[in-house]
């Protein structure tokens, strides 16, 4: 079997982060970010991609921010409940964005690149915070290049909905779990790694044993 070479050299330099936002409508300038959750994924010895580690945050409605209350029944989110802890927006971005360029650094990468389903609606959120927040200088996501598991999974296992593109491939799928931002991020993360680990025109390493 071929050494692995690291995550550095397996996307041209970019480290793939699995990013899943929960909101509180679909219109990114206007309507509140309510949770972020990002999945770092790394290699394994064997050149898998597996994931690496996380960070979670919820986050309090910017000012002025839109509230669409079919949004918040669809995902069951009480945005000023004291429970959920939410921080202010830039604070948990700054965070979330330092955890994420500590990791890339030290993975000697170049730039983290936006793993999602549906992954444009996720970049669009994100984006439109960066924007509120001037943190063009701070963000280590490549401003518009994604990985899409919608594509992914249309291709590899006929589905497209991320619960079901989870049950085709043999993976358990909570839906009372779902719309959770982490749990659908881990979902997520664990759905692309399959899918690239399994495939031998993704995986430079040749495809697995199994």
């Amino acid at each position: 079997m071929t050494e692995p070479r690291g995550i550095a050299q397996r996307f041209r330099g970019f480290l793939p982060v699995v990013i899943d936002v929960e909101t509180a409508g679909f219109h990114a300038n206007t309507d509140a970010l309510l949770e972020v959750a990002a999945v770092i994924l790394n290699e394994n010895e064997s050149g898998q991609l597996v994931q690496d580690s996380s960070v979670h945050a919820h986050l309090l409605p910017f000012a002025g921010a839109q509230l669409d209350p079919a949004a918040l029944a669809f995902n069951g989110i009480d945005p000023y409940n004291p429970l959920r802890q939410a921080e202010l927006e830039h604070i948990a971005l700054r965070r979330i964005f330092d955890t994420l360029r500590k990791r890339q650094k030290e993975l000697g990468c170049k730039r983290c690149i936006l793993v999602g389903h549906n992954a444009h609606f996720d970049l669009g959120f994100i984006n439109a915070a960066i924007e509120r927040h001037h943190f063009k200088n701070i963000s280590p996501l490549h401003p518009f290049s994604v990985f899409d598991t919608v594509s992914l999974a249309g291709m590899a296992l006929g589905q497209t909905v991320l619960a079901r593109a989870c049950k085709a491939a043999g993976m358990d799928f909570d839906p009372a779990e779902a719309h959770s931002a982490l749990y659908d991020a881990e979902k997520t993360a664990e759905l692309f790694c399959l899918i690239v680990n399994h495939s031998h025109f993704m995986n430079p390493h040749g495809p697995l044993d199994h």
